[in-house]
């Protein structure tokens, strides 16, 4: 039965572990003289090649705590600490147990700092272990190997005396074979809060539940008449669905009483998200998104969630103010940014159908100096959450203040305190590092608590975006929180309203204190003149536009998501982002420009040009000018000037042809350029340039003309003389005719015979028919002589 002990699993009898303890203290009194003398020998049978140094800071053994419930007992309850036991060394431990010991009463804050720091550390002191009723025993340990173990003890065996925050230290000792004698080869070390009472004098608690994510959606929408939204990724469906890390983060906020401190970009991403939205496909296509059901639920569980609640709206696309006040107050227009990413705060109530807080303002990790306190109060906001590792306290107050400080001009710093905010940080995958940041927090809490028997606010600022598994910590770290029995809930607005405390710091951090380390993640001055430039382009675009919102609003918000403190750390992103907003904005005005034209050839003093708009929006354009100047107006003018200008006004999907009228004083080529510019004068689009090519009247067709000008007076000449010359003839024979009657009769005779005789054959005598006499005096001038 003796030899059971030895095999895993199972525990030796303590009458079994008190002989080899004794025998191990007895077998080292011979050696007891020799350790006085040379206190820095080991053991006899430890000298030689493997000989231990002296222990410095972790063991061989790693010790993890998983679980310690409850987190903060009170009387009749029964503790609970489980974990596991690696060995991380080369050499097998054997006869090893695991135990717990209570240390000393931790009455300061920066005393459990300390002892969190050095929680591994195998030489410092852990307490007197609990007793071996409240163990549990390994024959060995093989290195590499995990051992699992469970210790439960009645919170009566362990001693806990007064009101406060405990030392409890998970230990395992045992031996190796360079070290044949029991020491501890591995500690870890956590809090255990004991205040089983009521406190008189409860601290209120103030914890903010961020719902904050990345910027996912573009200014780019669709044309049809819903404008469907274009994301630059479908990354947001994976945080809002089921096991994600936004619906964790609902799931279990609302079972707790927090204050949710809400981004409006996201609720208007999800909400895009119920209808039809586009994501990126292959190459530069892209497809329609598929999760419009995970953004109803996700949307219904938020409204359920936040019943009730206080809910704090952040500007839109959360900007970052420290970015802002650092960078981009001398870039003109992006304080303007800044007024509008306030002023649309107040639609999540068409949302949730709460009415949301919006005057607070929340700088990165709570760092603030006067130049940000300053932009954030410039958009409205008269309270900024600050943070106790940069709002220091300078009057060397023992203890900690309330959270509201009056900093001037009407504003309230609300100071988060910073070690309760940071201690949900890191990686909380793994159960131990979850539960010591746990048992932490309610430490921290506690011993804050009995600091002063004062009522004293304290808030709660965690990161921005926390991960699922750190929203788990959290929420088990309140849960316990409000459960317990010295602290109670209170809204984030009743504690910037809060009584302050006289004595607290009053005074913002000078510039020259801001972290080095967050001006480094900054958002450069670059950033804001993109910004300032696109947004002057979005200006001149949206004056000729019939239906402005259809660009405005999407533009706007893009512009809002393009300051976001969620763009720290990721430049190269921000500025492809930034850069996809303006190349987009240029493609659209684009769409409204001039056709080109080739050169146009002008015959004659005047003639109208036609210049032609196109508009290849879907939606109509007016309030623009079409100017078309002449270059040189002494050779071509526009309407008898330099220039002349007409309106514009094209529908959606089509084209204009502007006519305007010109005269040329000169032969040859002349420039003309035409423009568009909007109603106040600012130019719109590129130019056109062409050339006229100016065919007058020339000399030589002057003279072609005048020939044949001459040409027809001649004709009408000769056909009056030729008249003239005939009525002279004729008067010259009625003249002889009344000289000699009877060859008048003859003639008369004659002429009216001609018709009985017209079908005779021509006799050589007969006389030629209509031929006049013979003129003997000389042709007249021009006169065609006939012969």
């Amino acid at each position: 039965m003796a030899e059971a002990a030895d095999f895993q699993g199972t525990s030796p009898s303590p009458a079994r572990r008190w002989l080899r303890r004794t025998g191990a203290l007895l077998a080292g009194v011979p050696l007891l003289a020799g350790l006085i003398q040379l206190p820095a020998a080991p053991p006899a049978d430890a000298a030689g090649v493997d000989a231990p140094q002296a222990a410095s800071g972790a063991g061989p053994v790693s010790v993890s705590v998983d679980t310690l419930t409850p987190g903060a007992p009170t009387e009749d309850d029964t503790v609970t600490v489980s974990g596991t036991v690696t060995n991380k060394g080369k050499q097998t431990v054997t006869d090893a147990h695991v135990g717990l010991h209570v240390g000393p009463l931790l009455n300061t804050r920066s005393g459990i700092d300390s002892v969190a720091k050095n929680s591994t550390d195998v030489q410092s002191a852990i307490g007197p272990e609990v007793g071996d009723k409240y163990s549990e025993e390994f024959a060995e340990l093989i290195p590499g190997v995990s051992q699992p173990f469970t210790i439960s003890v009645p919170v009566d065996k362990l001693d806990l005396g007064q009101d406060g925050v405990y030392q409890l230290a998970v230990s395992l000792s045992g031996e190796t074979s360079a070290q044949s004698w029991e020491q501890t080869l591995g500690v870890q070390r956590t809090f255990l809060p004991w205040q089983p009472d009521e406190a008189g004098t409860k601290t209120e608690t103030t914890f903010m539940w961020p719902l904050i994510s990345t910027v996912h959606m573009t200014a780019e929408t669709g044309s049809d008449e819903q404008q469907t939204p274009v994301f630059h990724d479908d990354d947001l469906a994976k945080e809002i669905a089921p096991g994600g890390r936004l619906d964790r983060m609902v799931a279990l906020g609302k079972d707790l009483d927090v204050t949710w401190v809400i981004d409006p970009d996201l609720l208007a991403s999800v909400e895009a998200m119920t209808d039809r939205y586009e994501v990126p496909g292959e190459g530069d296509d892209t497809v329609v998104g598929g999760h419009q059901s995970v953004a109803k639920r996700w949307l219904t569980e938020v409204q359920k969630a936040v019943t009730d609640k206080e809910v704090v709206v952040l500007p839109f696309g959360d900007p970052d103010l420290a970015s802002l006040a650092h960078n981009g107050t001398s870039v003109t227009g992006s304080l303007g940014h800044l007024k509008e990413a306030t002023d649309v705060a107040g639609t999540v109530e068409a949302i949730l159908h709460v009415k949301p807080v919006t005057d607070f303002a929340w700088p990165v990790n709570g760092a603030v100096d006067p130049s940000i306190v300053k932009v954030a109060t410039s958009a409205g906001a008269d309270k900024v959450i600050a943070r106790s590792d940069t709002f220091e306290e300078t009057g060397g107050l023992s203890y900690t203040p309330s959270a509201p400080r009056p900093i001037g001009g009407g504003t309230t710093a609300v100071v988060a305190d910073a070690r309760l905010s940071t201690a949900f940080q890191g990686d909380m995958t793994k159960a131990s590092t979850s539960t010591l940041a746990v048992q932490r927090f309610l430490a921290q809490s506690l011993t804050l608590g009995l600091q002063t028997g004062q009522q004293r606010s304290v808030v709660v600022a965690p990161q921005r975006t926390p991960s699922a598994s750190q929203a788990q910590t959290m929420a088990e770290a309140l849960t316990i929180l409000q459960d317990g029995a010295w602290s109670e809930s209170q809204d984030l607005t009743a504690a910037a309203e809060a009584e302050p405390d006289p004595a607290a710091t009053t005074k913002v951090p000078a510039a020259s204190a801001y972290p080095s380390s967050l001006r480094k993640h900054e958002l450069p001055r670059a950033t804001f003149e993109q910004i300032g430039r696109t947004q002057a382009k979005l200006d001149k675009f949206k004056v000729i536009l019939s239906d402005q919102s259809r660009v405005v609003t999407p533009f706007g918000r893009a512009l809002n998501r393009a300051m976001s403190v969620s763009w720290r750390g990721r430049q190269s992103e921000a500025a492809i982002y930034r850069s996809g907003i303006e190349s987009y904005l240029d493609t659209l005005i684009g769409q409204v420009r001039l056709i080109d034209k080739s050169e146009t050839k002008l015959s004659g003093r005047s003639a109208t040009i036609p210049v032609t708009v196109q508009n290849n929006l879907v939606q109509g354009v007016e309030h623009l000018v079409l100017r078309l100047t002449s270059t040189n107006p002494t050779r071509l003018e526009i309407d008898g000037d330099a220039y002349e200008e007409q309106p514009v006004a094209v529908s959606g999907g089509h084209s204009q042809s502007v006519k305007f009228t010109t005269s040329a004083n000169a032969n040859g080529r002349a420039t003309v350029v035409a423009q568009l510019y909007t109603q106040d004068g600012q130019r719109y689009g590129a130019p056109v340039t062409f050339d006229v090519k100016v065919t007058e009247i020339t000399a030589t067709v002057m003279l072609v003309i005048g020939g044949g000008v001459l040409l027809l007076v001649l004709a009408g000449f000769r056909m009056y003389t030729q008249r003239k010359r005939a009525a002279a003839r004729e008067a010259d024979e009625d003249a002889d005719d009344s000289q000699n009657p009877e060859a008048d009769g003859e003639r008369l005779t004659w002429e009216s015979g001609t018709d009985a005789r017209a079908d005779d054959p021509e006799q050589p005598s007969d006389p030629a028919p209509d031929t006049a006499p013979e003129n003997a005096d000389p042709s007249g001038t021009g006169e065609r002589v006939d012969r």
